[in-house]
């Protein structure tokens, strides 16, 4: 436990101490396993992370299992931790962390992978796995971004790939075993790589052909996969495991808030969301149960907000059911409801005049791309029509802010596309002066345009695609600007741009190999981290690493890929097959859209699972 002074000396101690309301506390001596669970950022924003506290409440039910959490000190106390020699901690005991069996690190985001490294440091385990002993714990990374785990294997004894909810339960007893029968490190984590869903990188062999591309990848062993197939909950409205008394933390934190996960997956098949393809199929939430989790959450939480997760809540068929529910609950107790990912149509405006104040918040629409071309490019499913008959009614409807989401830098992208980011800015701001009367504007209208570099990911059809260089990226967030400057409304908008060069280094790692392991290393240990924070975040470091480790980021960013190349994460199965996405691919490129999963089925191979969307009848197009 950290000493008064330390506490006094270091920004927020409330994110070491543990001791929240809901958090779980057991007696370690009556517990078989003892797992440290671990968010690879700073508290406030693991804390914010549902499925931590999925995962935390479901291991806390198991009698024989004690979840606790971690989170990376923030820089004012990983500086005094490593001058006192001071090991890292679990919220909950206080216990150093290499005591643990298990230290499982959720993999949310590429620019989080140099804290994994500082997460083992200061808890004194050794960063790369084939170093480790007895008496290390088994560290195991799941998450989004375990579906290319190949840049960080090295530093990971065991990858968990898919939905957390149905395989630890084996793996535990396994590892019950193995403590109990004295068999080696080694043997152990052989047998956990023949369980569904478990990925050990040691009990894999990995060659490369002379220009760098992947050769073979292969299981050492005759009884290990060659395929990883992705565990995933076939029945969301089983109440085994979901978090009705989810930790209340004592500081605002990023998502203070109770959240209601309503469905996973997506129908709509937009051809850069890595999303939309990892969680196929669509499986819904039953409203009853909802209504049930929504209530006790509110209980045992004291919290004043409900936010609906999902891909796309628009999407859940029984929303207006679940909506006015919530409505009555809510108004009853004085709680605000946030409803992200709707798609702003009249049913949601009037749902959101509803539970918004209208005055305070600002709409978001995600058009992605200036011009229609690029937009079926994308497959988003989204007309100009559409997004202006949305802003047309959310004008008549009070509000008077609106913020745009893009990308610069989609595959096929021309001038055109990113002039037209600024004229459909100015379109909209437009429709806000002809359809408000100047007696009832409240000023002018407020447009944030925001865009974000594109990155192409592993298991999307654009996981072929060649990416920008930092200064092309740069160029076109110049061409954007300046063509917000030219436009009729230009003091209605405003223009924000994403840093281009953590932007390269997502798109490094996303498609990265085992290669890229030692450049994070050496970043590391040039005193890389927190990334993903612009303030400590050292580009130049990071290229410092690249050149002294020989590794291009040419290869991983804009060489162009031939369509039968060998991806880092082929042996990974998500559900989704490569001949659907080449398929997808071509589409893009012929700049032909493909409907959603509930008009027609594209053959993507998530029917194999024969569950949520996939035995609905389809609507036709």
């Amino acid at each position: 436990m950290l000493k008064d002074e330390i506490l006094l000396k270091i920004e927020k101690p409330a994110r070491y101490i543990g001791g929240e309301v809901n958090s779980i506390m057991k007696d370690k001596e009556a517990v078989d396993i003892r797992f440290a669970m671990c968010f690879p950022d700073v508290y406030e924003i693991g804390m914010s992370h549902l499925g931590i506290q999925i995962l935390y409440d479901m291991l806390n039910k198991f009698e024989d299992t004690w979840c606790e959490r971690v989170y990376s000190p923030w820089t004012d106390l990983d500086k005094i931790m490593r001058e006192e020699k001071i090991p890292l901690f679990a919220l909950e005991s206080q216990d150093p962390i290499r005591d643990f069996d298990f230290l499982g690190i959720t993999l949310q985001y590429e620019m989080c992978y140099t804290n994994i490294l500082q997460v083992l440091d200061l808890s004194g385990i050794p960063l790369f796995a084939k170093e480790r002993s007895l008496e290390d714990p088994i560290v195991i990374g799941g998450g989004p971004c375990s579906y290319n785990p190949e840049p960080i294997a090295d530093f990971f004894d065991l990858f968990y790939i898919g939905e957390g909810e149905t395989m630890y339960r084996n793996l535990l007893d396994l590892y019950k075993e193995y403590k109990a029968s004295g068999c080696s490190r080694a043997e152990f984590l052989h047998r956990a790589g023949t369980l569904p869903g478990i990925y050990c990188p040691s009990l894999y062999h990995v060659t490369y052909k002379e220009d760098g591309t992947i050769d073979c990848f292969s299981p050492i062993y005759d009884d290990v996969p060659a395929t990883i197939e992705k565990e995933m909950v076939a029945d969301l409205s089983d109440m085994s495991y979901y978090p009705t008394k989810p930790v209340v933390p004592f500081i605002k934190v990023t998502q203070d808030r109770v959240v209601l996960e309503i469905m996973r997956g997506c129908i709509r098949g937009c051809r850069f969301c890595q999303a939309g393809q990892l969680y196929r199929p669509l499986r819904e939430r039953d409203v009853e149960v909802l209504k049930h989790y929504a209530s006790e959450m509110l209980k045992n939480t004291g919290h004043e907000e409900i936010s609906l997760s999902s891909l796309s809540s628009s999407d859940y068929t029984q929303l207006p059911e679940l909506i006015d529910y919530l409505i009555e609950e809510c108004n009853r107790k004085k709680i605000n409801i946030s409803l992200p990912s709707l798609r702003i149509d009249a049913f949601s405006l009037d749902v959101m005049s509803k539970v918004q104040d209208v005055k305070k918040s600002s709409l978001t629409f995600a058009p992605e791309a200036g011009t229609q071309r690029l937009r079926d490019v994308i497959n988003k499913g989204l007309t100009e029509e559409v997004i202006l008959n949305g802003a047309k009614e959310a004008f008549e409807g009070g509000w008077n802010k609106v913020k745009l989401y893009f990308m610069l830098g989609l595959p096929t992208e021309t001038k055109e596309d990113m002039v037209g980011i600024a004229e459909l800015s100015n379109q909209i701001a437009k429709v806000y002066y002809e359809t408000v009367p100047k007696e009832k504007r409240q000023g002018k209208v407020q447009i944030v345009t925001s865009t974000s570099f594109f990155v192409p990911k592993p298991f999307t059809p654009f996981q072929w695609a060649t990416m920008s260089t930092k200064e092309e990226f740069l160029d076109k967030a110049h061409v954007v600007r300046e063509a917000v400057k030219s436009q009729l409304n230009q003091k209605s908008i405003k223009y924000n741009w994403h840093e281009a060069d953590v932007t390269v280094l997502e798109g490094v790692f996303a498609r990265g190999d085992r290669k890229v392991a030692d450049v994070i290393a050496k970043a590391y240990e040039k005193g890389c981290l927190f990334d993903s924070w612009s303030e400590y975040f050292r580009n130049d470091l990071w290229m410092d690493a690249f050149d002294e480790c020989g590794v291009s980021i040419a290869f991983y960013t804009t060489r162009e890929r031939s369509e039968d190349e060998v991806f880092p994460w082929d042996f990974i199965s998500c559900g989704v097959d490569k001949d659907f996405l080449l398929r997808e691919w071509k589409k893009a490129l012929g700049e032909t859209v493909s409907v959603n999963c509930r008009q027609g089925c594209q053959g993507c191979g998530a029917m194999k699972y024969g569950v949520g969307v996939c035995k609905e009848p389809k609507t036709g197009a």
